[in-house]
């Protein structure tokens, strides 16, 4: 089967939460990494490093931390209306979605833990420079994660962005074997999909874009 082109993949790359059982070869997670990899970083330093769970009992450790995490989150959320514009029934299958990732983030074949690491050691002190420094280095991992994204796509994996495991950022760093001066960034299961994939929805352009000047129409 070939793989879909790029604007394919990208409209139809849907966060999926539900895997089979079944083994993701090493040559296919190499794959997208490699294809992770050559997106752009800042000052082109590419300071990202990839930590790849396979380990039955790393993925439920960090499950258990995601699942603090999710309970937390989902009780802070739970008074949030949809978005204008979401319907009720797509909400509800959003949160249920959510809710099966929480309790089966552990049975997903791979987690894919992108960090970045601080040659020089993280950036401190206040002042445009320093936020500016911050800001670039941080950005810079997520053009990676969307190549991942996306590479994943291609392929036919399924995967999503997660973020929540940061509330417990140092156990799980620690659990990881991560030296002081690498940070979790994110949290990607990745598997064969045990749902459909399918097209993104997405507000239509004219509402989330301006010209010149925000709010002015594109």
């Amino acid at each position: 089967m070939s793989e879909p082109g790029l604007f394919e993949t990208m409209y139809q790359c849907r966060a999926i939460r539900y895997f089979k059982d079944e083994p993701v070869a090493n040559d296919v997670i190499r794959k997208v990494l490699d294809a992770a990899i050559q997106a752009p970083s800042g000052s082109n330093r590419q300071s990202w490093h990839f930590v790849v769970v396979t380990d039955p009992a790393i993925k439920k450790t960090i499950q258990g931390y995601y699942k603090q995490s999710f309970d937390v989150y989902a009780s802070m959320m739970a008074h949030v209306p949809p978005r204008t514009g979401v319907t009720e029934e797509t909400q509800a299958r959003v949160v249920k979605s959510a809710v099966y990732l929480s309790e089966h983030l552990h049975e997903a074949p791979v987690l894919i833990i992108p960090c970045l690491t601080f040659e020089q050691g993280r950036i401190a002190g206040d002042g445009a420079m320093q936020d500016m420094a911050r800001k670039s280095l941080y950005s810079s991992i997520y053009p990676a994660v969307q190549n991942l994204l996306l590479a994943c796509r291609g392929v036919g994996l399924a995967a999503c962005l997660t973020t929540l495991h940061l509330m417990y950022e140092e156990p799980i760093a620690e659990l990881l074997g991560l030296p002081e001066n690498a940070e979790t960034m994110a949290l990607i299961p990745i598997g064969w999909p045990n749902a459909k994939f399918g097209p993104v929805k997405r507000v239509p352009v004219e509402e989330v874009a301006s010209r010149n000047r925000f709010g002015q129409q594109l």
